[in-house]
């Protein structure tokens, strides 16, 4: 940057032949400079639609891969096997090439936050480089767009198409093929989009009773569809505020299981040598019940509980050989981390809630211009904004973690390549749900200041008080009522271990004194 005059010269970029391409003019005498003709924008010109195209293709297209990693992970290769029947298989393929693309926008949607946040950090950290200007407002409005978009059409038609996709056969009498399915499915598909839409109708009519609203109900795009998709996020964002809190007080005994607790707290000598003399017994009673014609019923069972404890016994020999660093430090500090994130989020939580009650501006709100790189969402900065991001990132986390430790959902918890291709479906609509939610569960709940654009912020009820601050006050009960209750349980117990007071003999109560009859 070097000055002419009155004028400052920024971001002067050269072709081969000496043209200037981008040029911005600062300064009192900057208004008078023209060039080609026109005055000069104050700033550099907007990103081009076909740029922003390209780079949302790109990251959808990174984050469709990884999501078909994770689903082969978990599916069930006998259902995608052209041995019995070569049209389920390719029903089965369509229908999981359904699932994968509601998965990545399931993964775009938890990612929207985060990298509007970093985004806007970046743009103010380095507001004069010329490389990160395609990080814009431009570019952010249209992502959100987009997963709004593929959120309402995997919601409304893909995920219900996958499911009666799979479960068609054709109609009676008609010839059997994929496009007799295809044909039935669109039927039921179209039969339950009228059943649905007019409930939505039925009901909205009976809410908003007046001339406006009525006619609004007639424009399907602009208000039907938006009006929907509150409704469905509405509901995720309840399923938010019962899955997250009971997630958080789960997520610490989630983290004892996956690592190695000090010797204080867990005698893991013991617990190896019970479990081998138990996988030597259970071995002796197979070799013996293969002898014996009177016990082959029984040596499946045996089998696999043989299988279940030398799995456990091999879990356990990996924890025994664990470091001294590993068992005295990393299980310390990894409990102190997850405490000090749950109450960081509470005491966010508690803020947000005095916000509400002293200042309108706490309400969440939508804006349709994403002026980035003017001001910060965080007043810690750059580390209240890295909070930010990691407080969503862990809140999501934990709702995933209650959603699948509730008893309502346990069935759908996947299995390592044995995974049908319905519970499939299922995982991929509530993570949908949950991570379409997210946004606005972060941005209510006050956990950050970044406001929602696009549609995000048309829903209804963001504006109404009265649901934001019992929403806000549910949250911060609840979180702490379960942490007070799940945390000091698990305290009691391993302080019950650690000390041997388990192994104590149980006081004997009588019913009765000795000597009377009863």
């Amino acid at each position: 940057m070097h000055r002419q005059g009155q004028v400052r010269v920024w971001g002067v970029a050269r072709t081969r032949s000496g043209k200037i391409n981008r040029v911005r003019l600062m300064g009192p005498g900057a208004s008078g400079i023209t060039r080609g003709g026109s005055g000069c924008p104050p700033g550099l010109p907007a990103l081009p639609v076909h740029f922003c195209l390209q780079i949302c293709a790109l990251l959808f297209v990174s984050l469709y891969i990884l999501c078909h990693f994770i689903i082969t992970h978990f599916k069930k290769h006998t259902d995608f096997t052209a041995v019995h029947d070569d049209e389920d298989a390719a029903v089965n393929r369509i229908a999981l090439g359904l699932c994968t693309f509601t998965l990545a926008v399931a993964l775009g949607a938890v990612l929207l936050l985060p990298f509007s946040i970093i985004s806007n950090e970046v743009l103010l950290s380095f507001p004069q480089n010329y490389y990160i200007q395609w990080l814009n407002g431009s570019l952010i409005h249209g992502l959100w767009n987009l997963v709004f978009l593929f959120s309402n059409l995997s919601l409304v038609f893909l995920m219900p198409f996958a499911y009666f996709f799979t479960e068609s056969e054709g109609f009676a009498g008609s010839k059997k093929g994929i496009m007799a399915r295809v044909y039935e499915t669109s039927v039921v598909l179209l039969l339950l989009t009228l059943l649905v839409l007019g409930m939505v109708w039925v009901a909205s009519a009976i809410v908003s009773n007046n001339a406006a609203s009525r006619q609004s109900l007639y424009d399907l795009w602009e208000y039907y569809l938006p009006y929907l998709y509150s409704c469905i996020s509405l509901f995720g964002v309840l399923l938010l505020l019962l899955c997250t809190p009971f997630g958080l007080s789960t997520m610490f005994t989630v983290t004892g299981k996956l690592l190695v607790k000090p010797r204080l707290l867990e005698d893991l000598d013991e617990q190896l040598s019970c479990t081998r003399l138990e996988e030597a017994a259970v071995s002796r009673r197979i070799s013996s019940g293969k002898a014996s014609c009177w016990l082959n019923l029984n040596v499946e069972l045996l089998r696999e509980q043989f299988f279940a404890i030398r799995s456990k016994r091999r879990k356990l020999e990996l924890r025994h050989r664990a470091s001294p660093w590993q068992r005295n430090l990393g299980y310390p500090l990894a409990m102190l981390g997850l405490l000090a994130l749950t109450g960081i989020s509470v005491l966010i939580v508690c803020f947000h809630v005095l916000e509400l009650l002293l200042d309108d501006a706490a309400m969440p709100r939508g804006i349709q211009d994403a002026s980035l790189g003017q001001v910060s969402f965080s007043i810690f900065g750059s580390f209240g904004a890295a909070l930010q991001v990691i407080l969503i990132f862990y809140l999501m986390l934990s709702s995933v973690v209650g959603f699948y430790s509730s008893p309502l959902f346990t069935r759908l918890l996947p299995e390592r390549q044995d995974t049908p291709l319905t519970k499939i479906i299922g995982n991929c609509v509530s993570l949908l749900v949950l991570s379409s939610a997210l946004p606005v569960f972060s941005r209510t709940l006050g956990i950050t200041r970044f406001d929602l654009l696009g549609d995000f912020g048309r829903f209804n009820w963001l504006g109404n008080f009265y649901i934001v601050f019992l929403y806000n006050m549910g949250f911060a009960g609840l979180t702490t009522l379960c942490l007070v209750k799940r945390v000091s349980w698990a305290v009691q117990a391993e302080l019950i271990c650690a000390f041997g007071l388990h192994k104590l003999p149980l006081p004997v109560t009588r019913s009765r004194p000795l000597g009377k009859p009863r």
